[in-house]
Formats: structure tokens, sequence, C-alpha cells
């Protein structure tokens, strides 16, 4: 588990334990291991220097959110959906980023578009497959960016714990079946529709192009054994 940075007094222990798990939880790529991801209460405790009462508290809910869950005699461990379960995360992201997409399409400022493009301008097809790392850090960002734009914060909630898996499994997808390529195409296009304030091909673009995720993810997509 990523480093934590020791928590403050200010507002409650429990509160600030449950962000800085949840965020550090939101930065692991949960698929790319053989096994579980365990975590591990007292080491947490002691990387943000508090006791293990909040830090209990902060996983109970977490495990609320469906982001950790308890093991009996095992302990707690990050949730790893079955494939089933992704693609029906992905299909709701789909319907969620699409939507976002419809709305920045007249809500996003030309700069904001513009950053959007900025995003994508050191990347070249021919270069690419020496660029993977930084590329998927990319495609990760623009997907929250679309999300962002659409200006509406309850959107931007009820996406946050599906992207936990949906940038797992991008993460991913990306390196595998020519996926690159088509990626870099889809995202110009959608930035394309984005700028010409097309709401209507913007929406569509983004949900095919999570769709055809869900398909790959169909296709050639086999979850760890837990």
């Amino acid at each position: 588990m990523p480093n934590l940075a020791f928590v403050g007094r200010g507002a409650t222990l429990r509160h600030q334990a449950y962000e800085m798990i949840k965020r550090s939880i939101l930065a692991m790529d949960i698929y790319n291991s053989a096994t579980e991801i365990r975590l591990d209460e007292n080491h947490i405790a002691r990387e943000l220097g508090i006791s293990r009462t909040p830090v209990r508290e902060a996983m109970s809910l977490l495990e609320q959110e469906g982001l950790v869950r308890s093991i009996p005699r095992r302990g707690l461990f990050v949730v790893r959906k079955t494939k089933r379960e992704l693609i029906e995360m992905i299909t709701v992201w789909a319907a969620l980023e699409g939507t976002a997409a419809y709305l920045a399409a007249s809500r996003a400022s030309d700069a904001e578009l513009a950053e959007l493009a900025e995003m994508f301008a050191t990347f070249t097809l021919s270069g690419l497959t020496n660029r993977l790392d930084d590329y998927t850090d990319a495609n990760i960002a623009f997907h929250q960016a679309i999300i962002r734009l659409g200006n509406c914060q309850l959107m931007v909630e009820m996406s946050a714990n599906l992207f936990v898996h949906v940038r797992a499994i991008r993460s991913t997808s990306i390196r595998q079946d020519g996926r690159p390529d088509r990626s870099m195409r889809e995202h110009a296009a959608i930035i394309a529709a984005l700028q010409a304030r097309a709401a209507e091909r913007a929406a569509i673009l983004v949900r095919d192009h999570a769709l055809g995720l869900a398909g790959h993810v169909e296709a050639h997509w086999t979850v760890p054994k837990t």
C-alpha cells in the first residue's frame, strides 16, 4: 500500500483516515496481482500516526462502500470484482461518462477543452509502444477529466467508487489486442466533438469507447483468483 502522510488533528481522525486510505486504494492497480491486496490496520495506523480505533472506523465506512471486505480470521482486503461485475460496472460508467461528455460540450470552457487535448499532445502512434506507462496515466486522467468537466458534483461522487475498478481495467487492457492505437484515435474523435460543441456526438463517442472496453473484458479478461 502506498505511503500515507501523517494525519493532522484538525478534523476528526476517522474522517481523515477514511479520506487518506480511500485515496490510496483509488491509486492502486488492484487487478495486477496474482494475490489479493491485504490491508494491515496496525501498519496503516503507524503510517498515519494515530491509534487503530479511527482506522478501524474508517475501514468500516469503506466496507459499507464496497471498497474493502473483512474475511474472518484472515483480515481486511481490497475488493476485486468478478468478470460479470466488472462488465456491469463499465456499462454504468459508460452511461455516466457519456452524460458527462454531453454536459461538458456546453459547460466546459474553451481553455478546459484545450487542456483535455494537451493531455495527448506529446504522443504519436509510431512512438506509443515505447511510452505506454505515460500514455496509461494520460488515459486515466482523460476519463476522470470528462466526468469532472460535466460540472455535476453528484456524478463525480457516484463515479468515484466505480473508477477504482475501471481504472485498473484500463491500465491493464491498454497493453492488449492493439488497443493503444484504437484508443488514441477514439480519444482524438472525442476531443474534436467536444471542441465542436457537438454534445450528442461526444456522448455517443464516449459511451461507445467505454462499451468497447466492456467488450474487450468480455472477450479477454481473466480476474485473478482470490
